[in-house]
């Protein structure tokens, strides 16, 4: 049986092979863990006939359950439940680690935040976890504010070794992708005036720092088993604006792929147009990552049907589910605070429209959670009128006057965050040979 994980690396083998830019696939990445947008990416490829790759990211999900609560064996369990549920078989899901390494641990000195780096590669190792993006760039209490390449590279060679010890015979499953992205992980934390693309000489100083450091550590089996290299191509989000890809910056960047045998990893695709992740692919960006634009349309969905609930129910029954959300977000501000700047005015537009969703931190919290399922409960005994519907969700609209949805509010939230990955699937060419 060939499992997702190869089918996944023989996707990027021939995105490598193709001999025209118009017919190189490339894999999109889902990174989320809310339970309606894993749907929407299990949907997407059960109707796509693709594998589908999930990924969480090192702050999301640890060892000791991350700011979601959830070890690695955890996040499996929920993305197979949902997999299940949606009749998607379990040997076409990936599931990979994003940015993992001393991250969360940057404020201890580098050998214990090394350790406890090894720690979390070997568990989502063992916990099936089979594309592992080793990132080592962050400095560590003591260190200098910039780590060189080689510093860089000998730390990803500790969690290389600590993941094929954890893997043992299925080793050879592994696929690892190394470099990292500027700016941080998650979008930008305040508005961006300029943003370049990693340099050709950046990228081949990355790429060879790791062979190098592979090859000395008797690690180049593993070294074949990196796939792919993250570098910047010039695209990212702040709170309102999108820098979108601009082929030109990138023609020279570009050519490093075809002088080694990886492809590009592309963080933050966040919001780009369908026709700029298309070019992204075609310029070897094979793998693109998405995460909060997907939450940002759950988001945009939830509003909507809140909408739709205040003309179709009594206001002393609505779930007031906006309202209800921004009083969480000004009684809890962790998640927010630091990122959104300005006046008071400002800030609540950015709590409820930013492109860098900090809302996406508070969905499971309870008192969001009840509103939510007063909502639902409440547009589950109306009709939703067809024209209101239109109004409110238009992309929907049509789906259901063409029979393919369902006007069911959870059904309708779903699909809107598929209208996201349907982009995606078109920029890969997902589904094109089934």
């Amino acid at each position: 049986m060939i499992v997702a994980e190869d089918l996944v690396v023989a996707t990027l083998a021939a995105h490598r092979a193709a001999t025209s830019a118009a017919d190189a696939p490339g894999v999109y990445s889902v990174c989320s863990a809310h339970p309606w947008v894993l749907a929407a990416a299990v949907l997407q490829a059960r109707e796509d006939g693709t594998p589908l790759l999930i990924e969480a990211t090192s702050n999301q999900v640890d060892q000791d359950g991350g700011y979601t609560g959830m070890r690695p064996a955890d996040f499996r369990d929920l993305v197979h439940g949902i997999a299940d549920e949606h009749g998607l078989s379990r040997d076409r899901v990936v599931l990979g680690g994003d940015h993992l390494g001393p991250n969360v641990w940057r404020s201890l000195g580098a050998d214990e935040a090394m350790r406890r780096a090894e720690v979390l590669v070997a568990a989502y190792v063992e916990a099936g976890f089979t594309k592992i993006h080793l990132d080592c760039s962050m400095a560590c209490a003591g260190d200098p504010a910039r780590l060189s390449d080689a510093t860089v590279a000998s730390r990803a060679v500790r969690l290389a070794k600590a993941a094929e010890a954890a893997a043992g015979p299925d080793a050879h499953r592994l696929s690892y992708v190394i470099g990292t992205e500027v700016p941080v992980p998650g979008g930008a934390h305040e508005t961006i005036d300029t943003l370049a693309p990693t340099t050709p000489e950046a990228a081949r100083a990355t790429i060879e720092a790791h062979r190098s450091a592979f090859e000395a550590a008797e690690l180049g089996a593993a070294w074949q088993q990196v796939v792919a290299v993250v570098v910047q191509p010039g695209v990212e989000f702040d709170h309102q604006r999108v820098f979108d890809f601009e082929p030109d910056q990138v023609r020279e960047l570009s050519a490093v792929v075809e002088e080694h045998g990886v492809v590009f990893e592309a963080h933050s695709t966040d919001y780009q147009l369908r026709e700029g992740l298309r070019s992204l692919v075609e310029h070897h960006w094979a793998v693109l990552k998405i995460g909060p634009g997907l939450t940002f349309a759950l988001r945009e969905a939830l509003f909507a049907l809140a909408a739709i609930e205040n003309d179709l129910v009594g206001a002393e029954q609505q779930s007031r589910l906006v309202e209800v959300v921004d009083e969480v977000m000004l009684e809890e501000p962790h998640w927010w605070q630091s990122y959104y700047e300005g006046g008071a005015a400002e800030q609540r537009l950015a709590r409820r429209y930013s492109y860098s969703d900090r809302m996406r931190y508070y969905w499971p919290h309870p008192t969001i959670q009840a509103a939510q399922q007063r909502l639902l409960t409440n547009l589950g005994k109306v009709e939703i009128p067809l024209p209101l519907l239109s109004a409110h969700l238009p992309g929907q609209y049509e789906r259901v006057r063409r029979g393919q949805l369902v006007a069911e509010p959870k059904a309708l939230a779903i699909d809107r965050v598929r209208d996201v990955l349907r982009d995606y699937a078109f920029a890969c060419r997902a589904g094109e040979a089934s």
